[in-house]
């Protein structure tokens, strides 16, 4: 590990000052599990680290009329013992359960998944097809913005030095909706996805796909929207063969790379299997939506 100064701050504000002093040398902390793997790797080499660890109100997962609020610091155990994981928002719960370790999971923050924009983060694939969004804090107030234009490259985001990452906002999903997360890995538990496939549909009351979205992940620079695949998808009625036809789509929208985990191949084809699974599950969870 390097030479580090670790500052523990109690107010965003006060975080806000420490980065704005200290700049590119500084790094936020959360729980960690990405930034001390990268202290020790020297994939990145700050000499100040300031903890919002201690920030109140950033934790927790609510719920109103408008949907889910998820707190930046809720850890990946907190958001999947919630009981608010039910129903329409049940995709959530599928990535949950099948990130890292539980002593990873009990570190690790929701806020962290997504930011440091990590190809393989589990999480961003699943909020983006529940078109959600994040709120962005600096001294000058907050801003809202879409999870889909959140990413800029791998480790790169549009979030300025200022801006902390305060919180997730999920809308409730209409009437006849459904979504599931479906992923590989090389060893239950801990390791990290190969590919990942979130999808969600939305039938109407004849049983036609109102609309449809996919967003890839592990096989692309970023969460991978499969517009093409989706576009399939709308304005069928759901079954094996259209699936199959969106996953052929999905699987040429995929961008993988080969390395340690598996070539660029093997990854393609999982996307496509990765499309159907996620799909039959997809749609009956639609269906139980108009019931």
């Amino acid at each position: 590990m390097p030479d580090i100064e670790l500052h523990e701050c109690t107010t965003l504000t006060e975080a806000a000052a420490l980065m704005g002093r200290y700049g590119p040398q500084a790094r936020i902390l959360a729980g960690g599990t990405d930034l001390l793997v990268d202290l020790k790797s020297a994939r990145v080499c700050p000499t100040h680290v300031v903890s919002i660890n201690g920030v109140d109100g950033l934790r927790g997962v609510t719920a109103n009329d408008a949907g889910l609020c998820i707190g930046a610091l809720t850890t990946i155990s907190e958001l999947d013992g919630s009981p608010l994981l039910g129903g329409p928002y049940a995709a959530i719960g599928d990535a949950t359960r099948e990130m890292a370790s539980p002593q990873i999971r009990n570190l690790a923050t929701v806020g962290g998944n997504i930011a440091s924009a990590v190809p393989c983060a589990d999480l961003p694939p699943v909020l983006m097809v529940l078109d959600a969004s994040v709120v962005l804090w600096s001294p000058s107030g907050e801003r809202r913005l879409a999870l889909d234009s959140f990413f800029v490259s791998v480790r790169r985001t549009v979030a300025r030095p200022d801006e902390v990452l305060t919180a997730v906002l999920v809308p409730a999903p209409p009437k006849g909706f459904g979504a599931a997360y479906a992923r590989f890995a090389l060893r239950e538990g801990n390791g990290i996805a190969v590919a990942a496939v979130a999808a969600s549909l939305r039938l109407g009351e004849n049983g036609v796909i109102d609309d449809a979205r996919i967003v890839l992940g592990a096989v692309a620079p970023i969460p991978k929207p499969a517009a093409a695949a989706a576009e399939v998808l709308r304005g069928r009625h759901p079954d094996e063969a259209v699936f199959a036809q969106a996953a052929e789509s999905a699987m040429e929208a995929a961008e993988p790379i080969s390395d340690v985990r598996g070539s660029a191949e093997f990854r393609r084809e999982l996307v496509g299997v990765l499309t159907r699974r996620a799909l039959a599950l997809v749609c009956r969870r639609a269906r139980v939506g108009i019931a």
